[in-house]
């Protein structure tokens, strides 16, 4: 057997752009996720948060959970976890880790990997959403990319793609397997208008004639069913044109072998950021777009990008792999490999599951979004008066990011995270939770940190008499109504969903 032909194997030097961009991007990503949970999570979820998180420690929901919180919890501890986790992820972004030996970056990545999985089994529903799984496993993967010393470890690459493999080809079979609008190509036609948070382009996108939308759904279809498989097989074959492991250069038949598939590779990579691309520019998805843009980066290869731009480097000189470095990322490899095997099955059933977890760890997780389409677009509208008994002096209460204002167009806000906002959507298609009842209860108390988490407080500072939700049946305006009216939205009432009511007491 030559050793030296499977140690070199496990080099990957032509995959710098690779590992820099998958490094930086998934560290932009941590930083931003802990911001948004600093800003909002007590609130949400703190000490007197809408669900606090200290009834879920004392009713067991952290046992046998990896958590720094099963100590006790307290929204200073979760302040300055977070503030350490926006530093930490700043210096990875700045590559100041990635300088030293392999073990830096990797405890950087394992310290924002651990710290916000303490954080999601507190943060309940607020926290439920697929990105949040995402972001935990890619920190753990990309905690075994080593530094920039030593040429990236193929291994761990691999491991990268069959994330992205696993997000993009779940997602596909979801749709597949899911709504009747995917598979007749309708899904688009709806989708614009109906999903959870539009962004400033989405009224245009919907506006687009329904032959555009199919050709969203057959380039979709095209994007998570086919350049997944295209992804991971370019991968596997790329990888081999390293060498020996000794400096000598591969077969001829060998290097235009593996120099092919390297495109093939890099060709998938570029249909799957294209096509997130697409779903940046029309919607706010928080972070998954982007990290995942960041990860199908795992896929390019330096020679591809170096034919496409003569001035970027084609490989580059590296110091010895030190063997302790390649046994950790193999271990870690075989590990994968075995708790990805629920993962499997689950791509294979056809009671598929999405956005779930099969271990504690958080990792070799499920993905998957959007099965079906909402064909309508339900709004929930808080209300207040300062009257105490009459039916007058009625005015909304505005959000930062879902539609309310009939005027106003859809801000952009990914990679941020609106969690209210979207759990506003939720509630819409009837997945009431006492989240929203507390809610209502804090916009009597007027509480300053609850009014933090909305765009507009009509009262100033001061307590409503009563309020009360009512439900809205929103569409976007065609072009003839926005020039008429002004509006951005149409929208006609539906009746309360919740009564008025006042303060407890």
């Amino acid at each position: 057997m030559d050793w030296t032909a499977i140690v070199g194997w496990l080099d990957a030097p032509h995959a710098e752009l690779a590992r820099q961009v998958v490094q930086r991007g998934t560290a932009a990503a941590f930083a931003v996720a802990f911001l948004s949970t600093l800003l909002q999570f007590p609130a949400l979820c703190g000490e007197r948060g809408l669900i606090p998180a200290p009834r879920v420690i004392a009713a067991g929901g952290l046992d046998g959970q990896p958590s720094v919180f099963r100590w006790g919890y307290s929204d200073r501890r979760l302040r300055i976890l977070c503030i350490a986790g926006i530093a930490i992820a700043l210096a990875l972004v700045t590559g100041l880790p990635q300088m030293g030996p392999p073990w830096v970056p990797m405890l950087a990545f394992l310290a924002l990997w651990i710290g916000y999985l303490s954080i999601l089994p507190l943060g309940q529903v607020f926290y439920g959403f697929g990105w949040e799984l995402l972001l935990c496993e890619a920190g753990f993967l990309v905690a075994f990319l080593g530094s920039d010393r030593h040429a990236p470890p193929t291994l761990a690459l691999l491991l990268i793609v069959w994330l992205v493999f696993r997000l993009e080809f779940g997602a596909g079979m979801i749709k597949l397997r899911g709504g009747r609008e995917w598979r007749d190509l309708t899904a688009l036609t709806y989708h614009h208008e109906t999903q959870p948070m539009p962004g400033p382009f989405s009224r245009t996108a919907h506006l687009l004639p329904r032959w555009f939308h199919k050709g969203e759904v057959l380039g979709n279809h095209v994007a998570q069913l086919v350049a997944p498989w295209l992804l991971v097989l370019g991968a596997v074959v790329a990888t081999g044109a390293t060498g020996a492991g000794d400096g000598s250069a591969p077969s001829v038949t060998a290097a235009s072998v593996t120099a092919v598939f390297a495109w093939v590779a890099s060709a998938a990579a570029a249909v799957v950021i294209l096509t997130q691309l697409w779903l940046v520019i029309t919607g706010n998805f928080a972070w998954l777009n982007w990290i995942t843009i960041a990860l199908a980066f795992a896929a390019v290869d330096d020679r591809v990008v170096a034919a496409l731009v003569p001035a970027w480097p084609a490989t580059r000189a590296y110091e010895p792999t030190p063997l302790w470095w390649q046994l950790v990322v193999g271990a870690v490899f075989l590990a994968y490999a075995w708790l990805s095997i629920p993962a499997v099955r689950n791509l294979a059933s056809r009671r598929q599951l999405m956005n779930a977890s099969f271990n504690r760890l958080r990792l070799a997780n499920a993905y998957g979004a959007f099965g079906t389409v909402t064909k309508a677009r339900d709004e929930i509208v808080i209300e207040g008066t300062a009257d105490a008994s009459g039916d007058d002096g009625w005015v909304e209460y505005g959000f930062k990011g879902k539609p309310g204002d009939v005027r106003r167009t859809p801000g952009w806000f990914a990679p941020y995270h609106l969690r209210l906002d979207w759990l506003m959507w939720f509630l819409a298609l009837g997945s009431y939770g006492r989240w929203f009842d507390a809610l209502l209860e804090r916009l009597l108390e007027a509480d300053p940190a609850t009014l933090r988490l909305l765009g507009h407080d009509p009262f100033d500072g001061q307590r409503p008499a009563r309020v009360r939700a009512r439900i809205y049946r929103y569409r976007f305006a065609t072009r003839d109504e926005r020039r008429a009216t002004g509006q951005v939205w149409m929208r006609e009432d539906r009746g309360l969903l919740v009564a008025p009511m006042r303060l407890r007491g």
